[in-house]
């Protein structure tokens, strides 16, 4: 079998890996790239193999660094089935319309800019109606469910931990009476998630891909979660200010909003009024309420006995536009958790009063705006403008849905199996090589290699 990678390889986003085994090809995730606007571009609009000759996509799980180039495959001429869990169908449906429209809003945005210089118009990468009618090519699967999905390939997923309804991808293939187990780790969780299941092992491995994302790097620990956050909030909304928070809206709003119900229910929190300023983090909010198979113990039981984990009285979502924009002009201490947690999208473009604080709480891939701003440049450049930076700027890992370095070592040593060939992707460059060396002590057996952009290897 021939493994080729075309993206999140030595960066993190833009997630595609492409199976080729028995005559077909699989491909393994199908992700935007997200960086700079025109290398961005022409990564996302052109693919290095041919979509047409893709026989099925298999997702691992809905952010869209995984999904969000589904519509454009399809556009370009992908028919075959998109293998995913039931969770991750729901959610990928919600995020890739809003991403579409995002595709024809800042299309329209550039084609005004251009129109005024006397450049072209630029084109959307696609539209809703490329978004839904990819979502139609979809087949759901529950965990632990194996079945046939090419000539000699057999899929099972199991929890990845990461996000509602993620995935570790396993797939058992003969391949002229030689059988051999790849698994595609995915994104994996940190485990111990207020709301997620812990990461599941794996066993009886022969290939594995594994995901580098943090793999340098060590979290703050989740046993202080709640304090942490409550001292970050404190001294800005005591003075008056309000807390902006980019946040990813599938799984770390959800998680914000959880945490901070319970410490509006503990009395730790006055009830300062809190938005989720994202119609995106509402819809995927109701998604959540809906797959309660991807519940731990407790959060089940709080959502059966008790009420809902995500709504309490000084809670307010944001669906429309115009309740958005009431937001600039706000008076008083608030939070706000918006849309998007790199900051590509949302809010945190019309930020700059003093007073306030903008909370990093998760990953932003590099030359993103969010690392940009993270990095304390200031101006920054929003389509190819300069912003001055006036907010406050704080950043805390303690909500990443990524395992650490340590924990991402813990679960590898989770894996049974003789491991011969292990990949590592998703990750920026520093990381991966230095989560390689990780591996290359915990599976000395095994043959460790950080794959460069469109590298293929025999297997």
């Amino acid at each position: 079998m021939k493994l080729s990678f075309h993206g999140a390889v030595r960066t993190t986003t833009g997630s595609r890996h492409l199976l080729e085994v028995n005559g077909t090809r699989l491909l393994l995730d199908c992700g935007l790239y997200q960086g700079k606007r025109q290398e961005s571009i022409e990564r996302n609009q052109q693919f290095p193999f041919d979509p047409k000759s893709v026989d099925a996509v298999i997702l691992s799980h809905a952010h869209i660094d995984h999904i969000g180039n589904l519509p454009n495959l399809h556009k370009q001429g992908f028919a075959g089935n998109v293998y995913c869990t039931f969770a991750t169908r729901d959610l990928a449906a919600i995020m890739l319309e809003d991403s579409a429209r995002i595709q024809v809003a800042d299309a329209a945005y550039v084609s005004k800019k251009h129109k005024k210089k006397g450049l072209p118009p630029v084109e959307p990468l696609y539209l809703p109606e490329d978004a839904e009618s990819a979502v139609r090519q979809f087949v759901s699967l529950g965990y632990e469910r194996p079945i046939p999905v090419a000539n000699g390939v057999k899929l099972t997923f199991r929890d990845a931990g990461h996000i509602l309804g993620s995935a570790q991808v396993i797939l058992d293939i003969d391949e002229g009476g030689t059988k051999r187990r790849l698994l595609f780790s995915g994104d994996i969780g940190r485990g111990d998630h207020a709301i997620l299941r812990d990461p599941q092992p794996v066993e009886d491995i022969d290939v594995l891909l594994v995901e580098s994302t943090y793999g340098n790097r060590e979290h703050t620990a989740q046993s202080g979660l709640s304090d942490e956050v409550e001292a970050l909030l404190a001294g800005t909304l005591n003075n008056g200010g309000k807390v902006i928070i980019p946040a990813f809206s599938v799984g770390r709003t959800q998680l914000l909003v959880y945490t901070l119900h319970q410490l509006v229910e503990a009395g730790r929190l006055p009830g300062f009024p809190i938005y989720v300023d994202s119609p995106l983090s509402v819809n995927a909010t109701e998604v959540f309420r809906l797959h309660s198979e991807c519940f731990n113990s407790d959060i089940y039981t709080f959502l059966r006995e008790k009420e809902n984990p995500f709504g309490m009285d000084n809670l307010t979502y944001i669906r429309k536009a115009s309740e958005s924009i009431k937001l600039n002009s706000l008076d008083g201490p608030a939070i706000i958790i918006s849309s998007s947690g790199m900051c590509e999208a949302g809010r945190i473009r019309h930020i700059s009063n003093p007073d306030d604080l903008i909370l990093f709480v998760g990953y932003c891939a590099y030359n993103t705006l969010g690392s940009v701003i993270r990095a304390g440049i200031d101006p920054v450049y929003i389509f190819g403008e300069p912003h001055k930076v006036k907010a406050k700027i704080e950043s805390f890992d303690g909500f990443s849905a990524h395992a650490d370095k340590s924990e991402l070592a813990d679960y590898v040593k989770s894996l049974t199996g003789d491991i011969k060939k292990i990949f590592v992707v998703h990750g920026e460059e520093d990381s991966s090589l230095a989560f390689a060396d990780t591996l290359r002590q915990l599976k000395p057996s095994a043959k460790v290699t950080v794959p460069e952009l469109n590298e293929s290897f025999e297997v």
